[in-house]
């Protein structure tokens, strides 16, 4: 049986409502943004946090980091989203966990942007650890010898310098947000991947409605990539390898 191809069903309406399939998916865009960047704000806060705790004197610190990033790093994200959503109200005092099930204002996307975004907090950690630990040691001393306080001398001596250099692999884990909000589908967000299952069971024309979610993920992630190659570009450290190879 051949495939009956149909181009013009994105603005043919759905099937008992007015609304049309075009606005099922720029809907499933727009809670795919917001999760993302939402998310993507609290992995980098935290992620830089983690990392800088990942490199301090203190092993107690270095420990109670390591055990975040290795918790939140090798547990599936769709696990980790089932058991925000499932389990932990269950494991919050009763009050509490009756208010975020019955009374939360849009406890789907709260839920989404939280996992996704400690899930991706691990990573960025990693990343940050990697470039002050690339840092010479003797950065650190020398900030200390200059009357610093340990806050102030990763605050003006080793992050500016450390998170320039990580520029490039925060830019996979920026983009990486976009494609992983897609598992958010899984307990009800209506995102890009929710509307595309939906349209292609309305409408039955799945070629079409995965081809159009492709391009607009694509969207998404391209559009994350120069972003961070602009502030790559902007804030590349003059005389550094890296410097010299983006002038050729």
């Amino acid at each position: 049986m051949n495939y009956h191809w149909n181009w013009g069903i994105f603005l043919e309406q759905v099937k008992g409502g007015d609304e049309t399939y075009l606005n099922w998916l720029l809907t499933g865009f727009g809670w795919t943004v917001a999760v993302s960047l939402s998310a993507w704000v609290m992995a980098l806060t935290l992620g830089i946090l983690l990392g800088v705790l990942r490199t301090v004197p203190s092993k107690t610190l270095v420990a109670a980091a390591t055990a975040w990033v290795e918790l939140f790093r090798n547990i599936p994200l769709l696990v980790q989203m089932f058991l925000w959503f499932f389990v932990v109200p269950e494991l919050l005092p009763a009050d509490w966990g009756l208010w975020v099930k019955q009374e939360l204002p849009a406890k789907e996307f709260f839920t989404a942007t939280i996992c996704l975004g400690l899930f991706t907090s691990s990573r960025v950690a990693e990343q940050v650890r990697a470039g002050i630990q690339a840092l010479a040691h003797g950065q650190l001393m020398a900030g200390l010898a200059m009357g610093l306080t340990l806050p102030q001398t990763y605050r003006y001596v080793l992050l500016p310098t450390a998170l320039r250099m990580v520029v490039p692999p925060l830019t996979s884990e920026f983009m990486n947000v976009f494609k992983n909000s897609s598992v958010a589908f899984a307990i009800g967000v209506m995102e890009l991947t929710f509307q595309a299952k939906q349209m292609q069971e309305d409408s039955e024309q799945g070629i079409e409605t995965f081809l159009a979610v492709t391009v607009l993920y694509f969207i998404c992630a391209f559009t994350a990539n120069r972003v961070m190659a602009v502030i790559e570009t902007r804030t590349r450290i003059p005389g550094t390898i890296a410097d010299v190879a983006g002038q050729h």
